[in-house]
């Protein structure tokens, strides 16, 4: 089985978070691999400036997921994927999301809506707890 690290972002702004939307309509999170001699947050900060034009300052460490799934590409070989997640701020508000990779839109949903919006459970996870970081950042 082959494995991948990725890194990715929980970006706040104001009171929404970033989501992106792949062109089958699925809402994610920006999320990308770990390339050679960088750190998991370089790599965390790089795939949200990639994939939606947004520049970011991490905030705190959420934790990470992991998943499998079969790479279509290459004669269904198993891919066990771990993300290691990021809460960041974003440091602009426009948007431009990366359309070789399958993204059609980026926009900052509103925190009320991230959660039912997100197409897949770990990343649902993920929200929920960078939700309750935010709220005890914001209770210091």
């Amino acid at each position: 089985m082959k494995r991948v690290y990725s890194a990715g972002g929980v970006v706040v702004l104001g009171n929404s978070i970033l989501m992106l939307q792949k062109i089958n309509g699925d809402w994610v999170l920006p999320k990308g691999k770990i390339e050679k001699n960088e750190s998991t947050e370089e790599a965390a900060s790089r795939e949200v400036r990639e994939e939606a034009g947004i520049k970011t300052k991490i905030l705190s460490p959420i934790g990470e997921t992991s998943y499998r799934f079969k790479n279509y590409w290459s004669n269904n070989h198993v891919i066990e994927k771990k993300v290691v997640w990021y809460l960041m701020r974003a440091l602009n508000s426009n948007t431009h999301p990366q359309r070789e990779e399958g993204f059609v839109d980026a926009k900052f949903i509103h925190v009320d809506n991230v959660i039912a919006l997100a197409k897949y459970d770990d990343e649902r996870d993920i929200l929920i707890r960078a939700l309750e970081i935010i709220e005890t950042m914001e209770g210091e």
